[in-house]
């Protein structure tokens, strides 16, 4: 990973300045934008299938699951003597390694046949997840691999997490008693070993380098130890996370793409094709692994859920292709990242100041709300990612509520037309004429109030479908047509024969 990291500032020194790089990367703001985009990018793309297969809440037992492989592996790489950090690739194999299993484990389940899938998933994580619980506070409890850390996660602290690349003046320091910059300072020998204070009478001292030791670049520099700074970048270690896992996913999308749309859509077909949807399946399930450990000390594991399924949640209903969501699933998770840092301090969507609403609100109604607002990065980014989906659910311009309202109330209209025309039809030059089609009781043979039925033949005279003759409605030869086509098309759809118009 620190070669990666080496390769893109490299990469990035060729557009920018090393201050104007250190600038970036050193603000917690654009560290957590650009970790949170990422995550959203790969959690977009990954969920969209786990939504289309029904298998979004997988998408939660396995960032739940991944604790148990990450603590397995930390307990064999520590108990074999190798140091062990969150950044290991041994944890990241482990987290994956533990998210097959909870598929594998809730196949299993389902497929004896005694089990329903989801409540295969109820079992299967649980116990899996109560066991990671338990190891972590008892066995790992004094590193920061604890149930807090690994459940809430926070990704305004990315920036802080850095490893350090020296481009010019990286000698370590070598301090020795003999140094100029060398501090003596005197050491008790014998205080611990008779119980005493330093202060005794009895304290016998000697001369040490309190400073001697080996300083990289940066410690020297901090330590104010060199009269020349180092050239150094500091780059976030989630970054390099994400971003290789981000190239991971879009690479396995872009390279099984066909293979993945067919097993979503027909695995049944896809299998009788040749293809071998379960092992398409695990692959799939692994990459969601990846991404839910590469996550955890940015967001954690339960937030992390939302960017998995809230993205494609809202984009799927925006469109009706598969392309299309994977388009708009990482906009949607990149959007709820860039806005939801400006919600954590105070502005939804960057304009609108929270503090003020909230105390609009004590001021109208009485209340007596905390105005000051402090919330989690973490959270406002996916509360910002929640916002768009209500948005997309009432404004969407084919499934949203706002459009199924004016579709139905669209419908209803029409059904209203269509009664009262062929109402009209039916009675128009019969004998019952005179008392079926007079306008001042035409609503009474629809059970309608005289109000609704004005309302409906307002619309219709002004379609040009009806008109008044001596209080009785008839239609004019553009309903009568109007009329005459809804016949026939009924007639098509229900594949009747029209006996009127058969030749003879």
């Amino acid at each position: 990973m620190m070669g990666l990291e080496r390769a893109l500032i490299e990469l990035l020194l060729n557009f920018v300045t090393l201050e104007q790089l250190n600038g970036f990367l050193r603000s917690p703001q654009h560290t957590a934008t650009v970790v949170g985009c990422l995550i959203a990018v790969c959690g977009a793309l990954l969920g969209s299938f786990l939504l289309l297969r029904g298998l979004s809440l997988t998408s939660d037992a396995i960032s739940h699951t991944v604790l148990l492989g990450i603590v397995l592996a930390f307990l064999l790489m520590t108990g074999a003597g190798w140091e062990a950090d969150t950044s290991s690739p041994w944890l990241i194999l482990g987290a994956a390694a533990a998210g097959v299993g909870t598929v594998l484990l809730t196949e299993s389940l389902q497929r004896s046949g005694l089990v329903r899938q989801d409540a295969a998933l109820g079992l299967a994580f649980p116990l899996l997840f109560a066991i990671a619980v338990i190891l972590v506070s008892r066995y790992v409890d004094d590193v920061h691999i604890d149930e807090d850390a690994v459940l809430v996660g926070e990704i305004g602290l990315a920036w802080a997490n850095t490893n350090s690349h020296c481009f010019a003046h990286c000698e370590p320091l070598i301090i020795t008693p003999e140094h100029p910059a060398a501090q003596a300072t005197r050491q008790c020998v014998n205080c611990r070993e008779l119980t005493i204070s330093p202060r005794d009478e009895r304290a016998e001292f000697v001369s040490v380098c309190g400073n001697c030791g080996v300083y990289s670049p940066a410690q020297a520099w901090g330590a104010g130890l060199l009269d020349e700074a180092p050239m150094l970048v500091f780059f976030p270690k989630s970054i390099a996370v994400m971003l290789v896992l981000t190239v991971l996913t879009v690479g396995f999308i872009a390279v099984f793409y066909k293979e993945l749309k067919l097993t979503t859509f027909d695995a049944a077909l896809a299998k009788s094709l040749g293809f071998h949807p379960g092992a398409l399946s695990l692959a799939l399930m692994a990459l969601v692994s990846l991404v839910a450990v590469g996550a955890f000390d940015a967001v954690g594991s339960i937030l992390v859920v939302a960017f998995f399924i809230i993205p494609p949640a809202a984009a799927y209903l925006l469109t009706d292709r598969l392309s299309g969501m994977l388009l708009l699933s990482p906009l949607i998770g990149g959007a709820g990242a860039f806005f939801g840092y400006d919600l954590a301090r105070g502005l939804l969507f960057g304009i609108f100041p929270i503090e003020k609403g909230i105390a609009a609100l004590n001021t109208v109604f009485g209340l007596s709300l905390r105005e000051a607002w402090d919330s989690s990065i973490s959270a406002s980014m996916v509360l910002t990612m929640f916002l768009i989906f209500v948005l997309v659910w009432i404004f969407s311009p084919r499934y949203g509520l706002l459009a199924l309202a004016v579709r139905r109330a669209n419908s209803r209209r029409r059904f209203e037309h269509q009664v009262v025309l062929a109402h009209i039809h039916n009675h128009q030059g019969t004998p019952s004429h005179a008392i079926e089609l007079r306008a001042s009781t035409l609503h009474q043979h629809f059970r309608w109030t005289p109000q609704k039925m004005n309302r409906v033949m307002m619309r219709l005279r002004a379609l040009g479908f009806v008109s008044l003759e001596a209080g009785s409605a008839i239609l004019t030869p553009r309903g009568d047509a109007h009329v005459h086509a809804f016949r026939k098309h009924m007639l098509a759809v229900h594949n009747i024969p029209d006996i009127d118009s058969a030749q003879p």
